[in-house]
């Protein structure tokens, strides 16, 4: 079984508070030093690392408000193209409209001028061809049968023209 020797424990304990004594004087402070230094370099870093989260927080929030601009300025340019268009719209069939009018109204101006040459040329035709028939009539002394004839024959001189 075990024993126990109590010369060897008391050497292990003197030798274990020697070997800590000797660890605290050359080591301990150096471990303490460096595990400090890494405490320090550790929170650092844990406050880089906030800082930067907050700023890609700031930076979304930033391109988020961007963003909402952009699609609001963006609606407001489509609903100004629209309007821009219906205006134009509206505009150009009112243009359209008051050109056909003014078409129409030409058109008619010319009919009636037209209307008016024809009846002014179908007056000096009809003038012209009563003239003659009167003057056939006059020149010749007429009984019914060559009234007749006489009348005839204008009639067939109107038709060919």
């Amino acid at each position: 079984m075990l024993e126990l020797n109590p010369g060897l424990i008391l050497w292990t304990i003197i030798t274990f508070i020697a070997v800590l004594f000797v660890l605290r004087k050359m080591a301990w402070r150096p471990l303490l030093g460096a595990l400090t230094s890494r405490e320090e370099q550790i929170q650092t870093m844990l406050r880089q690392a906030e800082d930067a989260q907050a700023e890609a927080r700031r930076f979304l929030e930033e391109n988020r408000r961007q963003l909402a601009q952009a699609e609001e300025q963006s609606q407001r340019v489509i609903r100004e193209g629209r309007n821009m268009a219906e205006k134009l719209k509206a505009e150009i069939i009112e243009k359209a409209n008051q050109s056909s009018r003014h078409m129409i109204d030409q058109a008619k101006d010319e009919i009636r001028r037209e209307k008016e040459t024809a009846l002014v040329e179908l007056r000096s035709e009809v003038a012209d061809l009563a003239i003659a028939a009167a003057e056939k009539i006059i020149d010749a002394n007429l009984d019914a049968l060559k009234h007749r004839k006489i009348i005839d024959d204008i009639i067939k001189d109107i038709r060919p023209s």
